[in-house]
């Protein structure tokens, strides 16, 4: 097949959601296509097409009663914007490897089994992750498909950090701490040592992914050390809707007070909390930003983010050693000054000094030349991850270029 004319397919499936990129194969890996659709389920899904200009996009409602359907309509959808498009391979972002993936891997029979042992490490995605595959081997009998999975950069985490301090007896049944956002750190690690060269990879490095989801990861050596997600993306700092870490005592408390039973506190923290239920209007920071001067508990949403995001660049600080180069990401660490500015407020005696200039245009580097630790603001882009992880899997061309 000549990589030319050949494409490779990102997917990256949620509960209610699919969400999708077009690269052609080859060097490159230019991104041509892209979108998803959203309120799978729902009586009216919503299917969004970006392609490579704005003339390009489009948005419509299509029905999509469930992933199988929304496979098709998705694929539908794709063959009338590129007919001659042939498709190589399709790249899925699996979101928890457990304890037996650390690698990404073509996806067979057997690791669909082994997926669905691991369902009860991760049943938010699992689950839907599982019948994307089965959706698309249904529509492509002989395509190949690859698993990447999002646990996988923080496989091999120091020991000390693995553990969890409950009975050793559960550590034989895989639970432990994994960390997540694997990919976006593989692929944040890769551009800083374009941007910044190996002697800052080999640092001192603390990457903080800021979006919906949220988490840190502190490496050092070009190896990670620790993360603040656990064993579930729920723990670490606060996120748009997941509460992120809590003493463990308030389900038992909840349990007597209200009759909360377990599948409700689940939903509870990943769906009500975070931002969304400390602010009690919105779970988008760009909406809280807006509305704190008038609102203190929209105020007090924004405070308890940056404020517990930088308790944990102190903490990893001290695990590391110091500080050299503090990168933020994701959909709030890119776009948001005034969050950045706060979480680094006050972090001086870690040398970290923010240029104002520079954090408000959003410059690759916002710290000052002077200071100690260099602060970036890095694009992440996991759908590349994917797609260089699946030609590099199926050895469909090198992939040099971002």
């Amino acid at each position: 097949m000549n990589p030319a004319d050949s494409h490779i397919l990102t997917i990256n499936g949620g509960s209610s959601s699919i969400k999708f990129a077009v690269f052609e194969a080859g060097n490159s890996l230019r991104r041509i296509l892209g979108g998803g659709i959203e309120q799978i389920g729902q009586a009216q899904a919503t299917l969004r097409m970006k392609g490579l200009s704005e003339a390009d996009h489009s948005s419509r409602l299509v029905m999509a009663p469930d992933h199988t359907v929304a496979v098709d309509v998705l694929m539908d959808a794709i063959k009338e914007r590129s007919e001659s498009a042939t498709l190589a391979a399709v790249g899925h972002r699996v979101v928890h490897g457990g304890p037996t993936y650390s690698e990404p891997q073509r996806i067979t029979v057997e690791m669909i089994e082994e997926l669905r042992r691991l369902g009860p490490f991760d049943p938010e995605h699992l689950p839907e992750e599982i019948l994307l595959t089965e959706a698309f081997h249904r529509r492509f009998p002989g395509l190949p498909q690859v698993a990447c999975f999002d646990t996988a950069f923080h496989h091999d985490l120091p020991r000390v950090a693995q553990l969890l301090p409950i009975p050793r007896r559960y550590e034989a049944q895989g639970v432990r701490r994994y960390g997540f956002h694997g990919l976006s750190y593989e692929f944040l690690m890769g551009e800083l040592a374009c941007q910044a060269g190996a002697e800052a990879v080999h640092g001192r490095v603390i990457l903080a992914h800021l979006g919906n989801g949220a988490s840190l990861a502190a490496v050092r050596d070009g190896k990670p050390m620790d993360t603040s997600m656990s064993f579930t993306p729920t723990a670490g700092v606060p996120m748009s809707t997941r509460s992120g870490d809590l003493d463990p005592g308030l389900l038992w408390y909840l349990a007597r007070t209200e009759g909360l039973e377990a599948k409700r506190f689940n939903q509870m923290v990943n769906f009500e909390s975070g931002l969304l239920g400390v602010s009690e209007t919105s779970s988008d920071m760009r909406d809280l930003l807006a509305w704190e001067t008038r609102d203190v508990r929209a105020a007090e949403a924004v405070g308890l983010f940056c404020y517990q995001v930088k308790k944990w660049i102190g903490s990893f600080a001290a695990a590391l050693g110091g500080l050299d180069t503090l990168v933020f990401a994701g959909g709030i660490g890119e776009n948001a000054p005034p969050v950045r500015a706060r979480i680094c407020d006050g972090l001086d005696f870690l040398g970290i000094e923010l240029d104002e200039t520079r954090n408000a245009t959003h410059a690759p580097l916002i710290s000052t030349d002077d200071c100690r630790a260099a602060v970036r603001v890095i694009r992440t882009d996991e759908e590349l991850m994917i797609a260089r992880s699946v030609s590099r899997v199926l050895h469909l061309g090198t992939t040099t270029e971002a």
